[in-house]
């Protein structure tokens, strides 16, 4: 069969002509718009890699002092830092337990001729004044504190209505206020000097609201607010702060978390492997001293901190970057979370209800 001029002209042929050319011109953006982004990203990374000046601070022979830190994530930072070369205090409230710890930091010392390793038992959430005169004094023992780490927490989990206003006291004292008072105290030393390293140990619980959480989240999520206000009234002074967002850690205090647990927020829980304290730790710790404003972990991480970044301080224009790029397809991949989380509720509902049944029959 033989095409004649008048088919080969006609409006159908120049109309799928055209189409093909549309869908050839969009790939061709897609494709030059993905390179042009790598060559942006890869001018800005040998930019900032090779030929701008940034200081990593150094701890060797500076007092770093760890809330929390007779335990899981707290201990391991005070080692990391006791590795460091720095003189090091650890704060809990346990005295046996701070022993046994000061003695394992002990061990990791650098140099155990010339460093300090020293514990102080104390409630940093039981009232201000009280903390103030603990880290005066501390100091004038010590020396000043150059860098104060913020690992002092713990989770009790259940819905709302199960939630005693016991429970959201306590975790508001230990995650918020003992943070809080901690900073507050530590603060005008470190101006007057103009320098330090505040780290707050918040938790992805403190960029995402998760079923069982509605107490434990308000705390974390309320550290957020303090970093970032925190972050602006110190940048002048040379004091860098770092927001740490692990995801569930294998600590003690996780597995006391466990046991209240509702069946909805183990399952939710249950999608992420559980990461050891030393991976975390060694992450913030490499964070802090790099003056990095996020600290995550994985994967997961990185698409919380991205989806998340809103009005945070940004150090790397490369970070920057990335997250103009994908913010908008990140919250595609966030909603899709939220679906699968939506999905586990109404599964646990169900077989909730499914086991109340047959109590009563």
């Amino acid at each position: 069969m033989e095409f004649s001029r008048d088919y080969l002209s006609s409006d159908f042929f120049h109309n799928l002509l055209h189409k093909h050319n549309l869908m050839i011109f969009g790939l061709y953006g897609i494709i030059g718009f993905i390179l042009l982004s790598i060559v942006i990203f890869c001018t800005l990374f040998v930019y900032e890699h090779f030929f701008w000046t940034k200081k990593i601070k150094d701890v060797r022979k500076k007092h770093v002092v760890v809330t929390g830190g007779s335990s899981g994530i707290g201990k391991c930072m005070a080692i990391l830092a006791a590795k460091k070369g720095a003189n090091v205090t650890v704060i809990a409230r346990n005295v046996e337990n701070l022993e046994k710890a000061k003695h394992e930091i002990l061990q990791a010392c650098e140099n155990k001729d010339t460093q300090r390793i020293e514990y102080l038992s104390l409630d940093i959430g039981a009232d201000y004044e009280t903390v103030e005169k603990a880290l005066a004094d501390l100091e004038n023992d010590m020396g000043p504190i150059y860098m104060l780490v913020n690992c002092a927490g713990l989770a009790i989990a259940g819905k709302i209505e199960d939630t005693t206003p016991k429970s959201l006291d306590i975790m508001m004292r230990t995650n918020f206020l003992g943070t809080y008072y901690c900073i507050k105290a530590v603060t005008p030393r470190m101006k007057a000097s103009k320098e330090g390293v505040i780290v707050l140990m918040s938790s992805q619980g403190g960029l995402l609201g998760i079923f069982g959480y509605t107490a434990y989240c308000s705390t974390k999520f309320a550290l957020r607010g303090l970093a970032e206000s925190l972050a602006m009234e110190l940048q002048p002074y040379n004091i860098s702060v770092t927001l740490c967002l692990p995801p569930d850690t294998d600590t003690p205090g996780y597995a006391i978390e466990e046991l209240s647990k509702p069946i909805e927020t183990r399952a939710i829980s249950q999608m992420a492997n559980l990461i050891q304290p030393e991976v975390v730790a060694e992450k913030a710790f490499e964070d802090a001293l790099a003056r990095n404003f996020f600290s995550a972990i994985g994967l997961e991480g990185f698409i919380m901190t991205t989806l998340c970044a809103g009005m945070s301080p940004v150090k790397l224009y490369r970070q920057l970057f990335v997250q103009v790029l994908l913010m908008g397809p990140l919250r595609f991949i966030g909603v899709v979370y939220l679906f699968i989380f939506q999905r586990i509720i109404a599964q646990c509902k169900q077989y909730t209800n499914s086991e109340n049944i047959k109590k009563v029959k």
